[in-house]
């Protein structure tokens, strides 16, 4: 009876991780029973080509597929890759970049955005004299394909404004936004 208690507490953890990111806002409870069992969680997952990424400051916890060196044998992809659209990458790099002013400001934590600050963000790398409402509706877009990523949630009562998800922060890094950089070099070289 006693082996079946860790093995519950361990499946309780990881598949919740298998589907998304763990918010410590979500669920206190659950947060730090993550976090009493994380060297459990990190063995397990390890098995599976995956890494457990925790960040405790920011309150936030997921899964991401394992760097293999040439000499490993290649595992397959668990967590599988998808290629982002101009407009979701460019939002993506753009919400990094405002928290990162936001932080440097103190304060709050939590950085919530209006609609409308966001079109504007994305209105100085929109094509000049394109149709507004055209330009708006793909705005719309690639935000609700963002907030589907999970880097932005949408606020109860105020449907029109979204809050910046810190886990942001793990995924679009320094090496992102190089890649970026690197990509968007190539767009132009192409036109």
């Amino acid at each position: 009876m006693n082996d079946e208690a860790p093995r519950v507490s361990l499946s309780h953890q990881v598949i919740p991780l298998l589907k998304g990111v763990i918010y410590r806002e979500s669920s206190e409870t659950h947060w730090q029973e993550l976090l009493a069992i994380q060297a459990a969680v990190r063995e397990y997952v390890t098995v599976l080509g995956l890494e457990l990424i925790i960040d405790e400051a920011e309150g936030y916890a997921f899964l991401k597929s394992r760097e293999f060196s040439e000499e490993d044998q290649a595992v397959p992809r668990l967590i599988s890759r998808r290629p982002l659209s101009y407009g979701v990458s460019l939002l993506l790099a753009l919400l990094r970049r405002k928290l990162v002013e936001f932080d440097a400001l103190g304060g709050s934590t939590r950085l919530i955005l209006h609609r409308d600050d966001i079109f504007e963000m994305m209105r100085v790398f929109l094509p000049i004299g394109s149709n507004e409402a055209r330009q708006r509706d793909k705005v719309e877009a690639d935000l609700e394909k963002v907030v589907k990523l999970g880097f932005l949630r949408k606020m109860r009562g105020r449907e029109d404004n979204y809050e910046v998800r810190r886990v942001l922060k793990a995924f679009v890094d320094a090496q992102w936004l190089s890649d970026l950089e690197q990509t968007m070099l190539e767009y132009r070289e192409d036109e």
